[in-house]
């Protein structure tokens, strides 16, 4: 009797053990969830349900989500029909099976209107998905919602400017930015209403919001991933990418939406000249290492965070990183220099390059309300932050004659050349340096000069806003991550920036896994409280 006791209460511990809330769940945990039979994915889809119902149109209002899935509830019914099929114990293979995503709403996702953030477009439906929609359904993920972003991606340091959905919240703090443009995603992510999610990255649209909300957010290479059936903003630097709580998550998620795709040129001709290697790569989650960092030459890019323009909260924080980086085996070299990066001029995104691309994506979707760039800006339902910009590029050269825009990419390809040569110099693996030189700014503060020396336009000086790092990664169409590194002023995270040459995304990804598990600083905000007991 006393062993049938002792017996059960250790049965008791382990299931105790096993269990696991919704709030900050990964996938492993998940899949295990359902492989023993603790949960089904109805159940979890409606704690995460219930978390969006509770928390972004209510109590904190994080306003993430611009539309839920109507079907949602009936796509998971579907794989616990499938699942109860196989041995006990088994579940359909798919690395997304059962995992609730949240896609930013400028990627095309049948049955859900894809808005871009504008209201023009607030009931246009897409007839097909985006390959990486599509990709991550074949996964066996289930899109729960689509997340929130700044108008036709627009936006940076916050994510206000959109009539549509109206501005994010940080759930580390409300009163502050999310990051834009894909402010949705990282705001929902950050308050557990899906596990993993999809941004997009034009100027930092993944990094941005990753770093403030602590998560790890990956610009891919571009060419990685595809990009059809996503509205361009400036398609030679345009790319979707993975986000999630954790880099194992992360990466996971990227090995299911990477891949070729012949309707987009950047995956057989990108924009940085390097062509893809063969095979095409692949198993990024397979080759996270915890001693990745070991041995591994890492440059920091002073020039990129000046302290004129950098909080020095954040300049403290990154002497720390350093200190962490090289704790976990990494060989620093600082500071790392790219005299050329002082003197050519930064390349800029144009309207010509808006125009054209936008043209393309047109005739893509004939469907779509305001079917030319000069009937969107005639419409007058723009932001009137973007009225202007789009006004331009309506009487913009093509981008192959725009002299802006042609000198631009001239220039990137200079500054490609001059990283290129100095990284295989100095013997640099890759580049460090913070993703944000400020901390994230207050909602609705767009103008705000940090220095004791302010200036007017269009030479003011630091903002908020004006402060991301990500213009690297962007500039040269590699790959760039942003991952927690600490938090600062009223509990708000900050994130590390790591940069590699163009197809090393696997190298720069478990560079990132080695530092979050030397470090872990990822941690749950508290607007956002558990509501799901544990199961």
């Amino acid at each position: 009797m006393r062993f049938l006791r002792l017996l059960s209460t250790l049965l008791l511990a382990a299931a105790s053990a096993r269990a696991a809330a919704i709030e900050e769940i990964t996938i492993a945990d998940l899949h295990a969830a359902y492989r023993d039979g603790r949960t089904t994915v109805r159940q979890v889809v409606e704690a995460h349900l219930v978390r969006i119902e509770a928390y972004d149109q209510q109590g904190p209002t994080i306003n993430s989500i611009i539309t839920v899935n109507p079907a949602i509830l009936a796509e998971a019914d579907k794989l616990d029909a499938a699942r109860a099929k196989l041995p006990t114990g088994q579940i359909p293979q798919g690395a997304l099976w059962g995992i609730p995503v949240v896609v930013k709403d400028n990627l095309d996702a049948t049955s859900m209107p894809m808005t871009n953030g504008f209201q023009g477009w607030k009931n246009y439906v897409p007839p097909t998905d985006a390959p990486v929609v599509a990709k991550i359904k074949s996964a066996g993920g289930l899109i729960i919602a689509k997340a929130s972003l700044s108008e036709f991606a627009r936006g940076g340091g916050d994510n206000i400017n959109s009539v549509l959905p109206g501005f994010a919240r940080n759930p580390y703090h409300t009163a502050y930015a999310t990051g834009g443009s894909s402010g949705g995603t990282g705001a929902s992510l950050a308050a557990s209403f899906a596990v993993v999610g999809i941004g997009t990255d034009t100027g930092g649209s993944v990094r941005m919001p990753a770093a403030h909300n602590a998560l790890a957010g990956l610009r891919p290479t571009v060419g990685l991933v595809s990009r059809t059936g996503v509205v361009p903003l400036d398609a030679h630097r345009d790319t979707a990418g993975p986000m999630a709580r954790n880099v194992a998550d992360m990466a996971i998620l990227l090995d299911v939406i990477s891949g070729a795709d012949p309707a987009d040129i950047a995956t057989t001709k990108p924009p940085h000249r390097i062509p893809a290697p063969s095979p095409f790569p692949s198993g990024f989650a397979s080759s996270l290492r915890k001693d990745a960092l070991k041995g591994v030459r890492l440059g920091v890019l002073r020039q990129a965070f000046k302290p004129t323009v950098t909080d020095k909260r954040i300049l403290a924080n990154f002497e720390k990183t350093i200190a962490e980086l090289k704790a976990a085996g990494a060989e620093i070299v600082d500071p790392f220099t790219v005299p050329e990066m002082d003197t050519i001029p930064r390349p800029p995104q144009t309207p010509s390059s808006f125009q054209s691309d936008m043209a393309l994506w047109y005739a893509a979707h004939p469907g779509v309300p305001y079917g030319t760039v000069k009937e969107l800006a005639d419409s007058k339902l723009l932001h009137p932050l973007h009225q202007a910009s789009t006004e331009a590029a309506v009487t913009a050269l093509p981008a192959d004659k725009d002299p802006a825009t042609i000198t631009g990419r001239n220039n990137e390809q200079l500054l490609r050349e001059a990283f290129t040569r100095e990284m295989d110099a100095a013997k640099i693996d890759a580049l460090i340096f913070p993703t944000w030189a400020q901390l994230p700014a207050r909602n609705g503060d767009r103008n705000t000069q940090i220095t004791d020396d302010p200036k007017p336009a269009p030479d003011a000086g630091p903002t908020a806003l004006s402060s991301s790092l990500t213009f690297v990664g962007s500039m040269l169409q590699w790959p760039a991550i942003s991952l927690p590194s600490g938090y600062a002023g009223e509990g708000l995270p900050l994130g590390l920036q790591i940069v590699g040459r163009a197809w090393s995304d696997g190298k720069i990804v478990s560079y990132a896994y080695a530092y979050e598990q030397a470090t872990h600083y990822r941690r749950p905000p508290a607007s956002v409280p558990p509501l799901s007991p544990k199961f």
